[in-house]
């Protein structure tokens, strides 16, 4: 008898597997019906055999804990049915003319059948999104200052490491960009800031450039896991930094080898030929001239600081749609042949994945704008966070050159001195990479921080502004203030 009982318990157990599997079928309403009904009948005939064992006289002593088994099999075989009948009416619905669709959804549609229009489309949107976050660091610039106010700024702040510490991060998330900060850096130097002073600052400037990406990522905010995919993405860069200046800052304060090494280097480079880096940066040569129409449009709004702000939104709204469609078409392209290569380019190879990231933003000279375009394939599920990690310390070490090559083209007493806060930096980021990539249980760090803030953020979604505002922005205005009140 207990035989019999196994074998209709298993029957019962694949019968709820068959109707589960009809679920995804792309059968006909009419069959996936004939066959739901043979399986029901079926269903109904073991039932009935399994109730007349389960209540034998013979069987009382276990009558109760089979009687709780069927039961638990019954409900869920009814639900699957229930699914399965609201799945084959909806098919049939769709098998139904559809209604006729709005203007923008059959231009997408257009789009999406032609492999040559997806790519088109895709570049239009890459270049949407650089003239956006262009013109979001325009309108902030505009809003607080530009680069000779972070001089000032700079110069206020440039008492205390920690201090020096915070207005890097805030300049930088203001700018929206760790290249104009970190010029400003050399510049000051060259000027006779101090390299002690100013080695916090380039830490804070590491930290402050990841908030272009982690608003990036607020674009997949609608959907729960593109949004959590795309934060981690986007955070794992503010992780790497912060535990970067955790290991760096102390033992900096304590031994001072940053300096003493980016002296000794500065000292055999002193003296190298000037160069501009503004002669082959192509993003800022493509996107200036449409940025700077809008931005001159945008200007004619009454009230500067108004006009400012309405840019900004725009920027941000930009950001948004065109995240949006970019990770839709994304999956669409990333499949196949396609999505083979740019894994084995990037994904499979850490050392490829860090030098594909170093070279594109030494060319763009940005770490927001290359980090920012692996946030919609990380979010449309074609980059994993492993894969992004190494693709951002690359990032992280190619927007060094920009401020690297600004160094050298200073003459005079002070370069010598700028040349070596440029070194400082790339220095640090190397040497970042090397450490907490190299060593697994520091690699570890920011994976797992930056995904358990994305599985937060993607629970409870007011929690990202939350996280972006008060590390970026609230936070380092309320230790300057505090260090302004002590002073």
């Amino acid at each position: 008898m207990d035989d019999r009982q196994l074998s209709l318990e298993s029957r019962l157990l694949q019968l709820r597997d068959e109707i589960k599997a009809l679920e995804k079928s792309d059968a006909d309403p009419a069959t996936l019906k004939a066959t739901l009904r043979r399986l029901c009948d079926e269903r109904s005939r073991l039932e009935d055999e399994l109730i007349n064992l389960v209540v034998s006289p013979d069987n009382d002593t276990r009558a109760g804990a089979r009687d709780g088994l069927r039961e638990g099999l019954l409900a869920a075989v009814q639900a699957l049915a229930e699914t399965m009948r609201q799945t084959s009416e909806r098919k049939a619905a769709e098998a139904k003319p559809a209604k006729q669709e709005g203007l923008l959804a059959r231009a997408f549609s257009w789009v999406t059948q032609r492999s040559w229009a997806s790519w088109g489309t895709c570049l239009l949107l890459v270049y949407f999104l650089l003239v956006a976050m262009s013109a979001l660091g325009s309108g902030f610039e505009g809003l607080f200052g530009g680069p000779e106010r972070a001089k000032e700024f700079f110069e206020t702040y440039a008492g205390n490491p920690f201090v020096g510490l915070v207005a890097g991060l805030l300049v930088t998330a203001i700018i929206q960009s760790s290249s104009v900060t970190t010029s400003v850096i050399v510049g000051l130097c060259v000027g006779g800031l101090p390299i002690t002073v100013a080695i916090p600052m380039i830490m804070g400037a590491n930290i402050g450039t990841s908030v272009t990406n982690t608003l990036v990522s607020l674009g997949h905010i609608g959907h729960r896991r593109e949004f959590r995919r795309a934060f981690a993405a986007a955070t794992i860069h503010d992780f790497f930094n912060i535990t970067a200046v955790c290991l760096f800052l102390p033992t900096e304060m304590a031994f001072g080898w940053l300096e003493k090494l980016s002296g000794a280097i500065s000292g055999v480079l002193y003296g190298s030929a000037g160069f501009n880096m503004d002669s082959i940066n192509f993003v800022a040569a493509a996107t200036k001239p449409v940025e700077g129409l809008l931005y001159g449009l945008f200007m004619k709004i009454p009230g500067t600081t108004m006009a400012n702000v309405i840019y900004v939104i725009f920027g941000l709204v930009v950001i948004f749609a065109a995240i949006l469609l970019l990770g839709q078409l994304l999956r669409l392209l990333f499949t196949g042949r396609a999505e083979r290569v740019f894994r084995t380019a990037v994904g499979k190879n850490p050392v490829a994945a860090i030098g594909s990231g170093f070279a594109i933003t030494a060319l763009v000279q940005s770490s927001s704008t290359t980090t920012s375009l692996i946030v919609p394939l990380a979010g449309a599920g074609l980059m994993k966070l492993k894969q992004a990690f190494p693709f951002t310390l690359g990032a992280n070490i190619g927007t060094c050159v920009t401020a690297l090559l600004a160094a050298l083209a200073f003459t005079g007493n002070g370069a010598q001195f700028g040349l070596q806060i440029a070194l400082v930096h790339l220095l640090f980021n190397t040497c970042g990479v090397i450490l907490i990539y190299g060593l697994p249980p520091l690699r570890r760090i920011p994976l797992v921080c930056a995904s358990s803030l994305a599985k937060l953020a993607a629970d409870c979604r007011p929690m990202a502004i939350v996280y972006i505002v008060g590390v970026f922005f609230l936070l380092p205005i309320v230790c300057l203030c505090v260090y302004s009140w002590l002073r």
